[in-house]
């Protein structure tokens, strides 16, 4: 078998009791966990496995990321010590024999490829299930026609060979189907646990109203890592453009894209309307202060910010972008969407949804159809309730 390569950096989560009759060892794939959506997915349904008895364990392919410290306080964490994702078939298969977990949670492409060649590698025939938390034809759209070709070439080689495939949202799960050559019906959608977040201390909520610094005006908030996906500068136009100026526009999140939006902000006159606050691992606090929710993405693979923003009560103006919001909007009913790219419609929407009542426990009952406990369930229904190996025909 050889030496195992990969390095255990913490094991050891206390189960609680449960009510099921078989307790499973459950292995969740991931690059990293870096502080991204599909990172604090698998680690809120970790928690949610874990807490019903579950054996739970991450194999990052890197160990590191802001969620990496979470993970580490109360569930198990492997890296397989590569740096490549050409590389982790091999570790992989090792992983597997010596640690020979019953389920493997694969996620996001080309993983979840590699994780199929790991399995049969391993010769171990625990279940597998990949999972895409994006439509990966929008996230790779520019990336050219060979890429593609390859993209698809290897969800159709590997995908049929999976014990399950799902996807976060029915426009991601459709978009999967279309790429693996899958019947539709074959890939299932698993929407994304988001917890309901305990309302923040006076003390955070002191620091978030701080960062505010705008009293009674609006208050607009946008959490989301600054990248092209998210079209900040959708927002920074729409913003520029709303009929009142009294307000002010906190962008959460950090990446690449922040000093290029700087620059907008002020090319559009409203830099000191505009708050840069960083990543924060909670941002329970600038919901609660928040009098709207904006996101203007160009695609989402889900959206949990939006769930997110409901659980406080806070109104959303959305992009009806693919794929997510509409669903979790349900078409308008728990906010409003608008046409992609459109930096009027967007303002109007804005401007509208500031200055009308909302039924906020409405909005707070909607974001509880998506509790962990919920999402869990749905996982748990795809897996144990079929026997190891068995495949969709």
């Amino acid at each position: 078998m050889g030496d195992l390569k990969y390095v255990v950096l913490k094991v050891g989560y206390e189960m609680s009791s449960t009510d099921f009759s078989q307790t499973q060892s459950i292995a969740i794939l991931l690059p990293d966990l870096r502080g991204g959506g599909a990172e604090r997915v698998m680690v809120d349904l970790a928690r949610e496995f874990a807490r019903l008895g579950h054996r739970v364990e991450f194999v990052l392919v890197r160990a590191e990321g802001e969620f990496l410290h979470e993970a580490q306080r109360n569930l198990s964490v492997v890296a397989l010590g590569v740096n490549k994702f050409r590389a982790v078939p091999w570790p992989l298969a090792r992983y597997l024999r010596n640690r020979e977990p019953d389920v493997l949670i694969a996620n996001m492409w080309p993983l979840t490829a590699a994780a199929v060649v790991g399995r049969t590698l391993s010769r171990r025939r625990c279940q597998l299930l990949l999972v895409e938390h994006i439509a990966l034809s929008h996230q790779y759209a520019s990336w050219g026609a060979l890429h593609h070709w390859m993209l698809a070439t290897s969800m159709r080689l590997a995908y049929r060979h999976a014990d399950g495939v799902a996807a976060v949202s029915d426009g991601a799960a459709a978009d999967t189907a279309l790429l693996a050559r899958l019947p539709r019906e074959q890939v299932a959608t698993l929407y994304n646990p988001v917890p309901q977040r305990a309302m923040p201390s006076r003390d955070a909520l002191q620091i978030a109203q701080s960062l505010w610094d705008c009293g009674a005006r609006a208050k607009i908030l946008s959490v989301g890592t600054l990248k092209g996906q998210k079209n900040h500068p959708l927002l920074l136009r729409a913003f520029s453009m709303l009929s009142r100026h009294d307000g002010k526009l906190m962008l959460l999140g950090c990446g690449d894209g922040e000093p290029t939006l700087r620059a907008l902000a002020t090319e559009l006159g409203i830099a000191d309307r505009v708050i840069f606050a960083g990543f924060h691992a909670d941002p329970s606090p600038f919901y609660a202060t928040a009098d709207l929710f904006v996101l203007s993405s160009d695609y989402e693979g889900f959206g949990n910010v939006i769930v997110e923003a409901l659980s406080f009560g806070v109104p959303v103006v959305s992009t009806d972008c693919p794929s997510g919001p509409a669903e979790i909007l349900d078409h308008g009913r728990y906010g409003t969407l608008v046409p992609v790219g459109d930096a009027a419609a967007l303002a109007q929407a804005m401007d509208e949804a500031l200055s009308r009542p909302h039924d906020r426990e409405a909005l707070r009952r909607r974001a509880r159809d998506f509790d962990p406990e919920k999402a869990a369930a749905a996982y748990l229904k795809l897996l144990i309730s079929r026997n190891p190996g068995e495949t969709d025909t």
